[in-house]
């Protein structure tokens, strides 16, 4: 069974993509200003190997590319199944993506299978940023039955249009071994998330789910006039960066992570895996977990080996984003908090370090005429498509704090283990010097 799954079922892919079920030209295909070689990477000169044959031009190596522009930022996703290993060493079926930014166009498709991660990969945009997001869908390989399309939904994004806002029922999908370009133009700064948007409720709780925020341009303006409130300026005392254009500086931190909020619910998975009715109303979390690992896996380094089954892009794991916080005493650390699981409210608390909540929902707390709404607590209740941006002071802090899901029964890797897990981090200070 396991030669069948890994050798031949490729195969009967890659022979239906070419032969059975999608249009005449239907391809992998990358679209990217400035990418000279297909790989959604931006080339700012030519290279021996962008360089074009024939070369009409008399272009040599290290001209500048004149279709360049820093402004523009390209990311390329492969859409299919995969496996993760859960807390309890578990393996679990899942659907996901995986970042292919870098692979050349004709090695995606074989590369990509398997290798879908959760969470998905992480993006992180600037404002004025103008975002090509080619996606990618290289088919299920241990569910060749199903043809599913894929898209990407930008969630909470303000300015959607309806072909670029990953509704299939308004806009576009992407069927098996086709790509398709998605166009954004980032305004708003704040935290957002993505996930596909076909069969939403099936492919959510199957794993297709992102975190993805927006830095504000007061990063690189500074606020009042002053460069030294720049943020990240070399040699400069601005800070690292701003949650949003505060205008005064309010929402500078230090040190920032995205934490994203879940869970799995272990029969579905088993079902979807292994061809059975799929228990819609049934569906709970059984698995919580934060940036797709429960506890102790959330604060390792590396994610847990993936299973046999799976072929991470790194050989190694496909759950690549730890939920560790780490930071100095006196560091203002921002937490990008968001939750897609559309099952279960989730509670969050940190009892020994109170969370300044500065943002909801990619929107700065201010009032209409500019008062200052933001609040200080030691617990937020998420609902699904919910984000915040909260802020930790840590002056006069140290030590390892907890970060975690107040419902004790979030706390599990499954229902059968008997340990501490499921949504829970640290939270580590080290003591000023």
């Amino acid at each position: 069974m396991e030669t069948y799954r890994r050798y031949l079922l490729p195969l009967l892919l890659l022979l239906v993509v070419m032969f059975g079920t999608l249009p005449v030209g239907a391809a992998i295909s990358v679209q990217c200003p400035g990418d000279l070689d297909g790989d959604a990477i931006p080339d700012p000169v030519y290279t021996a190997e962008t360089i074009p044959d024939p070369n009409p031009d008399g272009i040599l190596v290290g001209d500048p590319n004149p279709d360049f522009d820093p402004n523009v930022t390209c990311m390329h996703l492969s859409s299919g199944d995969g496996y993760i290993t859960m807390g309890d060493g578990r393996p679990m079926y899942m659907f996901g993506f995986s970042d292919v930014t870098g692979i050349p166009e004709d090695n995606v498709f074989i590369d990509g299978q398997l290798s879908h991660e959760f969470p998905s990969p992480p993006i992180a945009l600037r404002e004025g940023d103008v975002f090509w997001l080619t996606l990618s869908n290289v088919g299920m390989v241990d569910r060749p039955d199903l043809f599913d399309p894929h898209t990407v939904h930008y969630h909470g994004f303000p300015q959607s249009s309806n072909i670029y806002d990953g509704l299939p029922e308004s806009g576009l999908s992407i069927k098996m071994g086709a790509s398709l370009t998605y166009y954004y133009l980032n305004n708003d700064p704040g935290t957002y998330m993505y996930h596909c948007h076909v069969e939403a409720t099936e492919h959510m709780q199957m794993g297709m789910l992102g975190s993805l925020y927006v830095d504000p341009i007061q990063n690189q303006t500074g606020f009042g006039g002053d460069p030294n409130t720049i943020a990240g300026k070399e040699g400069g005392p601005g800070p690292t960066g701003y949650v949003y254009n505060d205008g005064d500086g309010s929402t500078a931190y230090d040190v920032e992570f995205a934490l994203q909020l879940g869970g799995f619910d272990s029969a579905f998975h088993d079902a979807s895996v292994n061809t059975q009715p799929l228990p819609f109303a049934l569906m709970k979390a059984d698995y919580p977990m934060i940036n797709g690992r429960g506890y102790p896996d959330t604060v390792a380094p590396v994610g847990p080996p993936a299973p046999p089954e799976a072929r991470p892009l790194d050989g190694f794991s496909t759950q690549k984003v730890n939920a560790l916080i780490e930071a100095a005493a006196g560091d203002r650390v921002l937490l990008r908090l968001s939750n897609l699981e559309v099952t279960r409210y989730f509670t969050l608390g940190s009892p020994g370090i109170p969370m300044r909540v500065v943002g909801k929902d990619a929107k700065l707390l201010r009032g209409p005429d500019g008062i200052d709404l933001s609040y200080t607590t030691h617990s937020l209740t998420f609902g699904g498509g919910m984000s915040y941006d909260v802020i930790l002071d840590t002056t006069g802090m140290s030590g390892t704090h907890f970060l975690y899901a107040t419902d004790l029964n979030f706390l599990v890797n499954g229902e059968t283990d008997d340990g501490i897990g499921g949504m829970l981090t640290e939270i580590r200070i080290a003591p000023a010097p």
